[in-house]
């Protein structure tokens, strides 16, 4: 590190709290690390903030969550020629992880202390600095942001970086063929999901907060940005009478925000259920935790499967209506009704005429309709009749 110190590649920032040296890449360095692995400079990053204060707990946790995630051993490397005639010692193997557990990405596939830049009327204004971006395509996770908090600022202050994120997010460039395009995807290669990339924040407490505090800590957080992951629901109508209406959450403008421990990342490895995205409520391995099952798709899929139900449905009353239409070609015809016999008195049918109601008329007699009964009753008796009484009709 002397050596890589004289050529002006690499500085001193201190010691750690162990006792460790501490060293940082100069603006040469960073170049020079660039060409080695083959990557732009301006993905290289930049020196840690602080890197010299109170020997560098920040810059110390956010090389452990790397090493945590990563969980690759070092690759040897072309050691620089020393000035000294001494005769070097003899390389000491890398032993892989112990834990034997896999990581995601490589050494490689990490950016430090990177700028997320705005425009402004005086050039460029830095909108948040990510501390780690990494990039793992063969992962299916072309792009992670990567926030490390040792507990030391205020919960409000670390909800306010993702709505600065947001901002820089939302920023828009047009390409040479005119199309309108993130500014962060011409640094980054598109998720695949909906929504702005995702930004993962590692607690690293420490002795600074026991775990009841470090819940508290979380809780704040999340209510502070739920305006940044929540998402807008979309409600759609139902096609049913007696349906519930359903939606779905469009995630265009949110940011998928995970939460994870730097204890949980070491003991149990990136892989396992170590994420808790906000609005998921657990625990999840990371491709869960980036999938969103309340989003457009969901609602289509709920939607194919009622569509079908109703399909279903229908053909089955077509196939009841068409039996018993069957059943009533099959039924033998009803005889016709005897037409009633005709009134002696006025030739028409005894019973009276058809859809016409007949109040208070005589007992039925057999021979006339209800009228000629009606009108043979109201006639005046003669006197033979008040003797004898009315012959029988």
């Amino acid at each position: 590190m002397l050596d890589l110190a004289r050529h002006g590649i690499t500085v001193s920032e201190g010691s750690s709290r162990d006792g460790n040296k501490l060293w940082s890449l100069t603006p040469h360095g960073l170049d020079a690390a660039a060409e080695a692995l083959g990557r732009p400079a301006d993905q290289m990053g930049g020196t840690a903030r602080g890197a010299a204060r109170s020997g560098a707990p920040h810059a110390m946790a956010v090389n452990e969550t790397i090493i945590a995630i990563t969980r690759t051993p070092a690759t040897p490397t072309s050691p620089v020629p020393r000035q000294r005639t001494d005769s070097p010692s003899p390389p000491v193997a890398v032993e892989a992880d112990v834990v034997g557990l896999r990581g995601i990405g490589l050494v490689g596939s990490w950016s430090t202390e990177v700028s997320l830049n705005l425009p402004s009327s005086r050039g460029t204004r830095t909108a948040v600095r990510a501390d780690a971006v990494l990039q793992a395509p063969e992962a299916d996770l072309p792009v992670l942001f990567v926030e490390v908090d040792n507990c030391t600022e205020t919960p409000e202050r670390l909800a306010a970086k993702f709505e600065k994120y947001r901002t820089y997010f939302r920023l828009k460039t047009r390409t040479t063929q005119g199309l309108e395009l993130p500014v962060w995807r011409s640094r980054y290669a598109a998720t695949g999901r909906d929504g702005h990339p995702p930004v993962a924040v590692v607690f690293n407490p420490g002795t600074r907060m026991g775990p009841e505090g470090l819940k508290n800590r979380m809780n704040t957080v999340l209510q502070q940005s739920r305006d940044v992951w929540s998402g807008t629901y979309r409600w759609h109508g139902t096609y049913g009478v007696g349906e519930e209406r359903d939606g779905y959450y469009d995630y265009a403008d949110a940011i998928p925000v995970l939460f994870t421990t730097l204890d949980r990342l070491q003991a149990d490895g990136p892989h396992a259920a170590v994420w808790r995205r906000c609005g998921h409520g657990q625990f999840e391995t990371l491709p869960d935790a980036l999938a969103n099952p309340k989003d457009h798709d969901a609602w289509a899929l709920r939607e194919e499967t009622r569509r079908q139900q109703r399909d279903a449905e229908r053909v089955e009353q077509q196939q009841a209506w068409g039996v018993q239409r069957e059943r009533w070609t099959q039924e033998p015809a009803l005889a016709p009704e005897p037409e009633p016999d005709p009134c002696e008195r006025c030739g028409l049918p005894i019973t009276g005429q058809p859809g016409i109601l007949y109040d208070n008329e005589p007992p039925q007699d057999g021979r006339h309709c209800p009228t000629c009964r009606t009108d043979l009753q109201q006639q005046p008796m003669t006197l033979r009749q008040a003797f004898f009484g009315r012959p029988k009709q």
